[in-house]
């Protein structure tokens, strides 16, 4: 009996220990992030951008539910990457041609898998469209985030302060000095 109980004691232990080991580090732990990169989930703009696109798309090719959002996750994750090459490439447009063409092909061997052969052809001939509208629309999305940056700026101090434009009215009371100095 007291054996039993002992084997049953040891049995708990080992589960237990089992549970507080740490899972191995292996290859399918997270990758840390570059935290100096803007990420595109969290950029507004590749977000927006990657939106408008696949808004025309599922239209255009009148795609289902789980193909629009098969589409979306394409799109956000291809217009990150553009727009990184964009960023990098900024001064070189021979190689962000050739990123581009990259991430092209991706996004078509990744659309294949997920729309129908009708569908992928049409997708296959507008190619040239949709990659038009996207440039027009970032080049659009980039011109109105800078007025929208210069009429409405952001706080530049620690403490949320916003530098305006101060009021007309006048904040002394008559016959007070104007600072330390002034001598009437």
């Amino acid at each position: 009996m007291k054996s039993a109980f002992a084997l049953l004691l040891l049995a708990a232990t080992f589960t237990a220990r089992a549970q507080q080991v740490a899972p191995d580090q292996g290859p399918s732990a997270p990758i840390p992030q570059d935290k100096t990169q803007p990420s595109p989930r969290l950029n507004p703009a590749v977000s927006d951008r990657a939106e408008h696109l696949s808004d025309q798309m599922t239209r255009d090719l009148r795609l289902n539910g789980y193909q629009s959002a098969r589409l979306r996750a394409i799109n956000t994750d291809k217009i990150g990457k553009l727009e990184a090459a964009e960023r990098q490439y900024a001064k070189n447009p021979e190689q962000l041609d050739k990123q581009a063409k990259a991430i092209s092909h991706e996004r078509d061997a990744e659309l294949q898998a997920v729309l129908s052969t009708d569908q992928y052809t049409d997708y296959f001939d507008a190619r040239k469209r949709y990659a038009q509208a996207d440039r027009d629309y970032a080049h659009n999305a980039s011109a109105s985030i800078l007025v929208n940056s210069v009429q409405n700026p952001a706080p530049v101090r620690a403490n949320n302060a916003t530098i305006v434009p101060t009021k007309a009215k006048e904040t002394r009371r008559a016959g007070e000095p104007f600072g330390r100095t002034l001598r009437q």
